[in-house]
């Protein structure tokens, strides 16, 4: 179905046009959720928070064109939100990133899917050690694929420092996924 259709289904009220519009972009509001939240079960509520906000918002919802930056926006604000909440009252226990669920469907081999999975905790690990800036940019522009006009609207920032933030932020990822290979491979003293 065609997003400006399914944006103005869900807006008259239409419970299975709700339904799909969820069903299309639960993995990716779960995916941003990821990067705040704690721990699998903290992104799962996080993400089910956005879409009751999305809900609620229906009827001021933006044309087509312009929604999924929107979108994106709203699920940033309210992470951003708990994350907040979070810092005011510290959870009782730290969640290891390794127990993170993994994203991506099993189609290849089981050999496949170890690599990518390891590949995938590696990247999460990596991503939780960079700054909080570093972070969003990768997040927003990497993970969400938000242009740089976009993000620079949602952060408002000017279009340069996204783009210097941003290559930071990648530069600071390689950094840290090479430097947790190096610890990875080295061997272990027993």
């Amino acid at each position: 179905m065609e997003l400006s259709t399914l944006l103005e289904r869900c807006r008259r009220g239409d419970e299975l046009a709700w339904e799909v519009f969820v069903r299309q972009y639960q993995r990716r509001i779960y995916s941003l959720a990821t990067c705040y939240a704690t721990d699998a079960d903290a992104a799962r509520d996080l993400a089910q928070d956005v879409f009751v906000r999305l809900y609620r918002t229906r009827k001021q919802w933006r044309d087509a064109a312009t929604f999924v930056p929107w979108m994106i926006r709203v699920a940033r604000n309210v992470c951003l939100d708990q994350v907040r909440a979070r810092k005011v009252r510290p959870p009782a226990s730290d969640i290891p990133v390794d127990e993170l669920a993994d994203l991506a469907a099993t189609t290849g081999s089981p050999d496949d899917d170890y690599t990518a999975g390891s590949r995938r905790r590696l990247f999460y690990r990596a991503l939780r050690k960079l700054t909080d800036i570093s972070r969003e940019m990768i997040l927003l522009k990497e993970i969400q694929g938000l242009q740089i006009e976009e993000i620079a609207g949602m952060l408002h920032i000017p279009l340069g420092t996204v783009k210097s933030r941003s290559n930071r932020a990648r530069l600071e990822l390689a950094r840290h996924v090479l430097a947790l290979e190096a610890s990875q491979q080295a061997p272990q003293c027993g």
